[in-house]
């Protein structure tokens, strides 16, 4: 079996489900050595359980710079390195504008946009070191907006700006960004949504198709990590087939 990742050592955000639990069990596959972070700490048992190799878990709140903070150090005085950092934590609170819960908004900038920004932020001088990369998990929202996902898409748009921005600080000195933006995928994501109308509405549009499924988002993450040093594989954009949109 092919190890492409053989002694990298990989944090992954938001790993307690979906495309972070996946992608944590497909790092550990590949021969990383993974540390797993997750507000919902009690939930990563089963995924250190199932993982191939060494998987750490850490308590972490994107969303609290401190927390994002000591969870890159406790990986790094663990392992002794860091050479990539998939941010994967996320939420979406689909709804309409007018009446909004503000609140909700405020959720979705702190954990997909702040969230991604505090983990970059405090990953970086190790990816230096190492010459690694980043990972940001993104989505087609942040190629175009649609009805009901405005302040949703407006932080996957932010991430990408936010990543482009930093490929052209840091790609000469050696360090890869990588941003994933899946369609529909088949997780709990859809869950977060509070708005009846709007989950009813997500509901209906995964039945109509066959939706992605996470180790599929997973093995795109991994394709992109196990490219050679001199290749930087900067954007995928993964659909399923009968997406359209």
């Amino acid at each position: 079996m092919q190890r492409p990742l053989e002694g990298k050592v990989v944090l992954v955000t938001g790993a307690s489900s979906g495309i972070g639990r996946d992608t944590a069990l497909a790092l550990s596959a590949a021969g990383a050595q993974v540390a797993i972070g997750a507000r919902r700490i009690d939930r990563l048992a089963s995924l250190v359980e199932a993982a191939a190799g060494e998987v750490v878990p850490l308590q972490l709140d994107v969303t609290d710079p401190v927390s994002v903070q000591r969870a890159v150090s406790e990986t790094v005085g663990h392992f002794g390195r860091l050479d990539a950092l998939v941010n994967n934590a996320g939420l979406m609170q689909s709804g309409l504008i007018l009446g909004a819960d503000v609140s909700e908004w405020r959720r979705m900038v702190d954990t997909n946009l702040l969230g991604s920004m505090y983990a970059v932020h405090a990953a970086l001088p190790f990816l230096l070191e190492s010459k690694g990369a980043v990972v940001q998990v993104s989505s087609t929202a942040a190629r175009s907006a649609s009805l009901g996902s405005g302040v949703y898409a407006a932080t996957k748009f932010g991430i990408s700006a936010f990543s482009e921005s930093l490929r052209q600080e840091v790609t000469r000195r050696g360090v890869r960004v990588i941003v994933v933006q899946p369609g529909f995928v088949d997780t709990e994501l859809t869950s977060h949504i509070t708005d009846p109308t709007m989950q009813a509405a997500a509901a209906e549009i995964a039945a109509s198709m066959r939706t992605l499924r996470p180790d599929d988002i997973a093995a795109a993450i991994i394709y992109a990590l196990g490219q050679p040093e001199h290749v930087s594989v900067n954007e995928i954009l993964v659909r399923p087939t009968d997406q359209v949109q």
